[in-house]
């Protein structure tokens, strides 16, 4: 059974850094690509940062680009989420997301995409 659970979260002031973490089970991690995602109260959810299953490729949002890092362990069932230079406007409930299902390609920013999915960490970031 895959399961997620998203940690790290928390309050920050802008200029800060955290770096969240996606524990789950085996099933959640061995060849699939991972994401992360936020929403932040009263919006969509918006795309942040993709992995492909190895680790071999990472894509990033615009905004994320250059801030934040996302990264895999599989040994250790756990993908992460570098967030530096963190803004306001990041202040979010930050989500993992795993797809589990085959595919031939897919898109990765597209959170339809993902079948599996975290409970979500929240991030504040205070002026």
């Amino acid at each position: 059974q895959a399961q997620l659970v998203e940690s790290g979260g928390g309050l920050v002031q802008a200029g800060d850094s955290l770096k969240l973490s996606c524990a789950g089970s085996r099933r959640a991690f061995i060849t699939f690509p991972m994401a992360w995602f936020r929403q932040a109260p009263g919006k969509e959810r918006e795309f942040v940062s993709h992995i492909s299953w190895n680790g071999g490729v990472e894509n990033y949002a615009d905004f994320a680009q250059g801030r934040f890092t996302i990264s895999r362990d599989n040994a250790k069932d756990t993908v992460y989420l570098q967030m530096n230079s963190l803004k306001p406007e990041d202040s979010a409930v930050y989500y993992c997301a795993a797809r589990t299902r085959s595919y031939s390609s897919f898109q990765y920013q597209s959170g339809a995409e993902y079948d599996v999915w975290g409970y979500g960490t929240p991030v504040t970031v205070s002026s």
